[in-house]
C-alpha cells in the first residue's frame, strides 16, 4: 500500500494501520534471516566443494541484493509508522484545542 494513502484515510482506525505496518516489518525481517541462512548454506556447499567459488559468489551477490532491497523496504515502512504517529499526535492536539475552546465559551 503506498504511503500517500495515509492522509486520505484519516477516518480509518489508524492504530490498525500502524500494526499492519509493524507486521510487514516483522515479515521482512524474518525473510532477511532466511536469506542469511541461505548464504550460510551456500558457504557450507562451497567449503565441501559441491559448488565452485564463482557459483558461490554469484549466488551470494544475488541474495545480498535481495537483502538490501528488503532493508530499504523496511526503512520505508518505518518512515510510514513515524509519519502516522506524528499525524495521530497532531490530531490529538487539535481535539484538545477544540475542547479548550468549548470550555472557555
Amino acid at each position: 500500500m503506498p504511503l500517500r494513502h495515509i492522509e486520505k484515510n484519516c477516518g480509518v482506525n489508524n492504530m490498525g494501520f500502524i500494526k499492519r505496518l509493524e507486521r510487514n516489518i516483522a515479515k521482512k525481517e524474518k525473510a532477511i534471516e532466511a536469506e542469511k541462512r541461505k548464504i550460510e548454506e551456500l558457504k557450507d556447499k562451497c567449503d565441501s566443494h559441491s559448488i565452485t567459488r564463482a557459483e558461490y559468489k554469484i549466488k551470494k551477490n544475488h541474495i545480498e541484493e535481495k537483502i538490501r532491497s528488503m532493508n530499504s523496504r523496511i526503512r520505508v515502512l518505518q518512515g510510514g509508522i513515524t509519519k502516522e504517529k506524528k499525524h495521530l499526535e497532531e490530531k490529538e492536539k487539535e481535539k484538545m484545542k477544540k475542547k479548550e475552546k468549548k470550555g472557555k465559551k
